[in-house]
């Protein structure tokens, strides 16, 4: 090969590298218009770390807070619709006494939910809202008209109200209406606090001569020496044959303890204020209370009948029998209720004997 020959190749070679060069850049740029192209488009815009930051950001922000319903009784409407809200308001209230052939006891509504739910021991309000919700203690999904019936049956000792009766329409249109303003479905109301302690599992056993000086004390004035009460809203009755029976909620320690924990006394009583009692004189205070004799509650053993019964139910329910659960190896809150009122029921028994 000569000179010119080697000249030649080397000046193709180079003009080679060029072309392929410019092919190289002509790609880059034609790829990154059409990216652009389809971003502007909405078609698949190019992610950066900075793009994807900013829409982390957006799917944190936060939502705007469900505020807390202020019902109003003098701003409920005239007509028909006004006068089932402030009847539904009266069975809240009065409940013993307007329906006694429903209520077996000598409670109302108010004994638990202060003030027909609207103050902040137990409220209502919003209620409306979250039914139909399912139930674990149901293990099905209940309507509102359901809800108001079980408490009939289990807090109140008595019978279910007929769903389309005057009585429960009104109570539904009372509820309804303190929950105004609340989205339908709504999962959490941020204004609700649970009235639930759970020192109970870190105590082998309940302090009951603590639990006793502490009722005397603090509780005796309003609900009686003998926990038979001075009345539905000025204080309930506690135990005996005219408190609720061992299916309500309050016969669980836990969630007798935290409404003691968070409610009581209504006042300074005893040199006790409200919020004083620590967890564990709270839980010693419910296990007294609990201690005593009850009402039963026949159909108790259908409940949660999907085994998934809380850890202080008041029972031992026949689905946890049916997966062979041992109750004498149950800690001392599993079924305190229950065998309290097994207790009372044998005492009674061997006294009759002894006569």
């Amino acid at each position: 090969m000569n000179g010119n020959d080697r000249a030649d190749g080397a000046a193709k070679r180079m003009w080679t590298a060029i072309i392929l060069l410019l092919a190289i850049v002509f790609v880059l740029i034609v790829g990154n218009e059409i990216r652009t192209a389809l971003a502007t488009a909405g078609k698949g815009p190019e992610k950066t770390p900075a793009s994807d930051a900013a829409a982390s950001a957006g799917a944190q922000a936060p939502t705007t807070a469900v505020p807390k319903p202020k019902p109003d009784l003098s701003q409920v409407p005239d007509g028909p619709e006004g006068e089932a809200i402030k009847y539904g308001y009266r069975l809240m209230n009065e409940t013993n006494t307007l329906l006694p052939d429903y209520v077996g006891n000598d409670l109302s509504c108010s004994s638990c939910h202060a003030g027909g739910g609207m103050d902040d021991t137990s409220p209502y309000l919003g209620v409306a809202a979250v039914f139909p919700q399912y139930i674990s203690r149901s293990g099905k999904v209940l309507t509102l008209e359901d809800r108001i019936n079980g408490c009939f049956m289990r807090s109140m000792n008595g019978k279910p109200l007929p769903y389309n009766s005057d009585e429960m329409r009104a109570m539904v249109a009372y509820l309804t209406f303190i929950s105004e303003g609340v989205p339908i479905g709504i999962k959490e109301r941020p204004w609700i606090v649970k009235n639930r302690v759970e020192a109970y599992r870190d105590m082998t056993a309940p302090n009951l001569d603590e639990g006793k000086k502490l009722y005397e004390q603090a509780c005796a004035a309003c609900h009686g020496q003998n926990g038979e009460g001075t009345g539905p809203t000025t204080g309930p009755a506690l135990w005996g044959d005219r408190s609720f029976n061992i299916g309500a909620g309050m016969a669980r320690i836990g969630t007798m303890a935290g409404y003691i924990k968070r409610n009581m006394p209504l006042g300074q009583m005893g040199g006790i204020k409200q919020g004083e009692l620590t967890d564990e004189q709270a839980v010693n205070l419910a296990a007294y209370i609990l201690s005593h004799d009850r009402p039963d509650f026949a159909p108790k053993g259908k409940d949660w009948p999907n085994g998934d019964a809380p850890d202080d139910a008041a029972y031992i329910t026949d689905a946890e029998r049916e997966k062979g659960f041992d109750p004498s190896s149950a800690p001392w809150y599993k079924g305190y209720a229950e065998r309290a009122i097994e207790a009372a029921k044998s005492a009674k028994s061997g006294a009759g004997q002894k006569r």
